[in-house]
């Protein structure tokens, strides 16, 4: 008998989940369910506040909205199934609906890896070239900076979704993990993963070193020209337009780094779930925690729409 003869056809998969112990399933539906409205409050309260008030619209805020766009878009990919899963036990997801998760997660956490490079220039170019700001970062080019990460993403994406769902799964199709990620479906495969490996690796590895050398090649100049500064105020005016992107940066490609970058033979999938939940789950949420925190035009432009809204609410009654 050949082995296509052997090969059942998969219509659905089963997701292990973080944990089958039943009296953390309640504790851990409340847990995350309050990250995921903090990461759609945060995230949407970002855009909306950005909308509304004229001195966020800036080529820095424009791409900060297009980050958290994507961080409502790629957790969203993610967590409602967990909740579900928490909530009711069941932990089956289809075939398709597998696929489209990956699709959704992979595409925009690409997106979001090149936005923060498009970041990095706008602030390389706001600290290095303060005159020239206006002129350089039109909204054409900021509107080219924006739609190229999602062509990126989007289309591999697809290549991604592409190769991993025309492999055959024989093994099983029981997903030791809390989403359809590309690692533990390939560890499902009974056909050569070799090519999947290398497509992976090599898409990976040039997302983050291709947009990794955009960032620190920003960053390199942006120290030089702090460094350059006369006062210490303007130095310090100057590291603070910058230090939530860096936040944001580190622990974004800290865990992108482990996760992708690294063969499969290296991969322990308890750890995997536990780095995955910090970068699918909680990377959105610090987010614009991060950039309201150490933002003064935020905070002030929150403040004003909030007395606005004080205001509105006082003259309706």
């Amino acid at each position: 008998m050949t082995l296509m003869e052997n090969i059942s056809e998969v219509t659905e998969f089963i997701l292990i989940g973080l944990t089958d112990a039943p009296e953390m399933q309640i504790p851990l539906f409340i847990i995350f369910s309050l990250i995921y409205l903090i990461t759609l409050l945060g995230n949407l309260g970002m855009i909306m506040l950005i909308l509304l008030e004229s001195q966020l619209h800036t080529p820095m805020y424009f791409f900060l909205s297009n980050l958290s766009l994507v961080d409502c878009v790629y957790a969203s990919a993610v967590t409602p199934k967990v909740l579900m899963g928490f909530l009711t036990g069941d932990k089956v997801i289809s075939y398709n609906a597998c696929a489209a998760q990956m699709f959704f997660f992979a595409a925009f956490a690409t997106i979001e890896s090149f936005l923060l490079a498009s970041m990095a220039f706008d602030r390389h170019v706001a600290v290095c070239r303060p005159l020239h700001y206006t002129s350089t970062m039109t909204s054409t080019v900021c509107a080219l900076l924006a739609t190229g990460p999602y062509i990126c993403g989007l289309v591999e994406s697809s290549i991604h979704v592409a190769f991993t769902f025309h492999l055959f799964f024989c093994h099983s199709n029981v997903i030791n993990h809390f989403f359809c990620d590309i690692p533990p479906l390939l560890a499902l495969s009974c056909s050569d993963i070799n090519t999947n490996e290398i497509v992976l690796f090599t898409l990976a590895a040039f997302n983050v070193f291709f947009t990794l050398l955009i960032i620190l090649n920003s960053y390199l100049f942006i120290c030089i020209a702090i460094l350059k500064m006369p006062s210490a105020e303007g130095q310090k005016k100057a590291f603070s337009t910058c230090a939530s992107h860096l936040t944001t940066v580190s622990i974004f490609y800290g865990t992108i780094i482990f996760m992708y970058l690294q063969p499969s033979s290296s991969h322990s999938m308890d750890m995997d779930k536990t780095v995955s939940v910090f970068y699918t789950m909680l990377i959105p949420t610090l987010n614009p925690v991060v950039y309201s925190l150490r933002n003064q035009e935020v905070k002030r432009a929150f403040k004003k729409v909030v007395g606005k809204a004080k205001s509105s609410l006082c003259f309706a009654y």
